[in-house]
């Protein structure tokens, strides 16, 4: 298992992460340039709160398989609901 200390530095960079993401709001970039900022922070975040947190890191590897494949569907129906709507 993890260290309380490892779980404190974690939450410190998601943090950090977060106010990230809002003062790029205010940064004056470009739209696409913005959107690209956050969703790789988002994704960085996501993946540290999956391994972490959700303890996926020490699970066996067939129980990650299992949710990527779940995520991967989630995103399927996603974008086949997006383009029935155009």
């Amino acid at each position: 298992m993890t260290s309380t200390k490892l779980y404190a530095v974690i939450y410190v960079v998601l943090f950090v992460m977060a106010t990230a993401q809002v003062l790029v709001e205010f940064a004056g970039l470009s739209y696409w340039l913005a959107f690209g900022v956050i969703l790789a922070l988002s994704a960085v975040k996501a993946l540290l709160v999956a391994g972490y947190y959700q303890h996926l890191l020490f699970e066996p590897r067939s129980i990650s398989y299992l949710l990527v494949v779940g995520l991967l569907a989630a995103v399927g129906l996603t974008l086949a609901a997006a383009y029935s709507i155009s």
